[in-house]
């Protein structure tokens, strides 16, 4: 804790000579996150120490809990939105105030981890004076009490009266159920704001998330004529099943590759005489001689795409290469939709403007639109097509979705700072 207390007040340090590019609430309000910060600090140990995969309900609503017990203390209005038992997901954290000066606010995070029960625990430790691990630590409870801490300087001095902020947790973000059902009050939601700000992980301290590209699935199937090997080519007897996948995926690869933003992955492959295959585990078996031409094989992958329009291009030519089908054999490819993209748009990144401003003005740098296709989908995207929206906001860190996520405690507090004078220019 010594070791904490100095780093933090080196940061201190380093941002004094800048303060007089500040407004007086602004400084004040970077002394009131300083005041907090002890307790923001064992806020994330607090949070970090509940396991929250996104299978453990009872998990995800333990974080919830916690995270109502401080918003309620700020004035917020909290509520626990729980999915139909279909969804086979826990629920969603809001917290809300209302009113009708400045934007209206609604701010993205999520409570769940990749990390379920089953897994092993890492509990929140100091790795050393600037770096400290946990499950989740950084994607995304680092982000979660960030938005917090932030609303809660705010709060201390009176800055949040008669504004309109919506603070939503979902609980299911890194494994959604049904997105339709799942995302469904989400979006009604965020329609009644101005801007949308996603406290997912930054991708460095100097960069601003302005797009996201989206993530669908895909299933290949193809069929062969089961005979002996030594057919094989022939016109009577054909490629077989896994010749025509191998074909399909070949063309996809020559026929796609390098377009920007694009990538399509096949991440399992199943062939032979007779092959099963579950849908819900992601376990598949074959059955197959290397002298009997194969009679079915299977594949699943991904697309990831920025914007429907590439989304589309890309299904129509990978449809178009399935249906060339080789010799005595036929393929179908099933898409599935999964999450749309963020577009980066003029309000997007005017945005990230007003984030610059606000972080050569703090003495912290420059702070620059990200790559749009340097980023995976994320909740944000769900509600980009309604309302500005800026993302990657969060904690910074490194290892995320791996045994040994880190988070970084000596920048830790100066993205506080940041979000917090962010939110109130914001709201001005």
């Amino acid at each position: 804790m010594k070791k904490l207390i100095f780093t933090f007040a080196l940061t201190c340090f380093y941002g004094f000579g800048f303060a007089q590019k500040l407004a007086e609430t602004e400084q004040k309000l970077i002394a009131e996150v300083e005041k907090n910060y002890q307790e923001t600090v064992a806020l994330l140990e607090e949070v970090t120490n509940i396991n929250s995969g996104s299978l453990n309900s009872e998990g995800v609503q333990a974080v919830a809990k916690v995270f109502e017990r401080e918003f309620q203390k700020i004035g917020f209005e909290t509520e626990w939105l729980k999915l139909p038992a279909e969804v086979k997901r826990s629920g969603h954290f809001i917290a809300s105030r209302k009113g009708t000066k400045g934007k209206k606010i609604f701010i993205i995070g999520h409570l769940d981890t990749v990390f379920e029960k089953d897994m092993p625990f890492t509990p929140f430790t100091f790795i050393n004076d600037s770096t400290a691990t946990g499950q989740g630590v950084n994607d995304m409870k680092g982000g979660d009490v960030m938005a917090f801490a932030s609303l809660k300087a705010l709060h201390d001095l009176g800055l949040l009266e008669d504004r309109t902020i919506t603070v939503y947790f979902t609980g299911d973000e890194e494994s959604s159920g049904d997105e339709v059902i799942s995302r469904r009050d989400f979006i009604a939601r965020a329609k009644e704001h101005d801007v949308a700000l996603g406290f997912e992980t930054t991708q460095s301290f100097g960069i601003a998330t302005v797009a996201r590209r989206g993530s669908s699935g895909w299933l290949l199937r193809t069929s062969g004529r089961q005979s002996h090997s030594s057919g094989v080519f022939r016109e009577s007897v054909g490629y077989g099943a896994i010749y025509e996948a191998a074909r399909i995926l070949t063309e996809f690869q020559e026929g796609l590759a390098g377009e920007q933003y694009l990538t399509f992955n096949p991440g399992q492959i199943i062939g032979g005489s007779d092959i099963s295959y579950d849908s819900e585990t992601g376990k598949g078996e074959a059955l197959g001689k290397t002298n009997i031409v194969a009679r079915e094989a299977l594949v699943t992958g991904d697309l990831r795409f920025l914007g429907e329009a590439q989304k589309e291009a890309a299904r129509k030519k990978m449809q178009a290469i399935v249906d060339r089908n080789l010799n005595q054999t036929d393929a179908e490819i099933i898409f599935e939709d999964g999450l749309p993209s963020m577009i980066p748009t003029e309000g997007n990144y005017a945005l990230a403007e007003e984030l610059n401003q606000l972080s050569q003005d703090m003495g912290l740098g420059e702070v620059k639109p990200g790559d749009p296709g340097s980023r995976g989908a994320g909740d944000i995207s769900f509600v980009s097509e309604y309302l500005d929206c800026l993302d990657g906001l969060g904690a910074s860190g490194s290892g995320a979705h791996a045994p040994g996520e880190t988070i970084n405690m000596k920048e830790y507090p100066e993205l506080i700072k940041r979000s917090t004078l962010f939110l109130y220019r914001l709201t001005r």
